[in-house]
C-alpha cells in the first residue's frame, strides 16, 4: 500500500465499485482514545508493537482536544485472572493475558490517562462500544463526530470505527495517532476503513478541525 501507483489503482477500483464516499464531520466532536496500554510499548510484553511514534501523536491530539474543550473518553482492557470475562476472544488471542489482573502491561501509558471529569471505560472486547455505555454517553452529550486514536489499527481501532459508524456518529481515525505491529497490516486497515467505514485523517488535519470547531463554538 506504500506504493503510490498501487494505492491510486486501488482507490480507482474501489471508487468504481461505489466505495469511498465522504462523511462530513459535525460541530460536536469527542475523542475516543482506545487502549493506550503499556503492553504495546514495552519490549518485555509479547504485544510490543514499536508504536512509540504513534504514542507521541496521541499525546499531541489529546492535548489539542482538551485545549478545545471537547469530551475525552479513554478505554482500557481489564480482565479477570483467568480471562473468562473475555470468553471466546481470550481463547482466540491468548496474548490478552497481558490485560489480566496483576499485569503491569495493562496500565495506561504515561500522559494518556484520563483527567478527573473525563470518562474512563473498561472493556473486554475489541470495540469501545461493546458492553459499555459509550453510545449512550455520546448521545447524551449530543456528539456527532468521533475522533479515534489508540491501539491497535487492525483490532480495536477498526472495531471501534465500525461501531462508531453503526451507532450513527461520524468516525474519523487519526492515522498518525494509531498503530499496529505490522506496517502493511496498519496501512491496509486504514485504507479499508477509509473506503467503507469512516474518514482517515492525518494529525495536522485533525488539529486544524479541532481549532476551527472550537473557534466556531466560541463565536456562537
Amino acid at each position: 500500500m506504500e506504493d503510490p501507483a498501487i494505492a491510486e489503482a486501488l482507490g480507482a477500483d474501489y471508487a468504481h465499485a461505489g466505495f469511498g464516499g465522504v462523511l462530513e464531520p459535525g460541530a460536536r466532536p469527542a475523542l475516543v482514545l482506545v487502549d493506550p496500554a503499556r503492553a504495546y510499548i514495552d519490549p518485555g510484553c509479547s504485544l510490543y508493537a514499536g508504536v512509540e511514534q504513534s504514542v507521541e501523536a496521541m499525546r499531541i491530539l489529546l492535548a489539542a482536544v482538551r485545549a478545545a474543550g471537547f469530551p475525552v473518553i479513554v478505554t482500557e482492557v481489564r480482565l479477570r485472572a483467568d480471562g473468562a470475562d473475555a470468553g471466546v476472544f481470550f481463547r482466540k488471542a491468548p496474548s490478552l493475558r497481558a490485560f489480566c489482573e496483576g499485569s503491569p502491561f495493562a496500565e495506561l501509558i504515561d500522559g494518556l490517562a484520563p483527567l478527573p471529569g473525563e470518562l474512563r471505560l473498561i472493556k473486554k472486547y475489541p470495540s469501545a462500544f461493546f458492553g459499555t455505555t459509550l453510545a449512550s454517553y455520546l448521545s447524551a452529550a449530543r456528539i456527532d463526530t468521533v475522533l479515534i486514536a489508540g491501539l491497535s489499527t487492525s483490532g480495536c481501532i477498526r472495531a471501534t470505527a465500525l461501531d462508531t459508524m453503526q451507532n450513527g456518529f461520524v468516525p474519523i481515525v487519526v492515522a498518525d495517532a494509531v498503530g499496529d505491529r505490522d506496517p502493511a497490516v496498519h496501512a491496509a486497515n486504514l485504507f479499508d476503513i477509509s473506503q467503507k467505514i469512516g474518514e482517515v485523517w492525518d494529525l495536522a488535519r485533525a488539529l486544524e478541525y479541532l481549532a476551527a470547531t472550537a473557534r466556531s463554538h466560541g463565536e456562537s
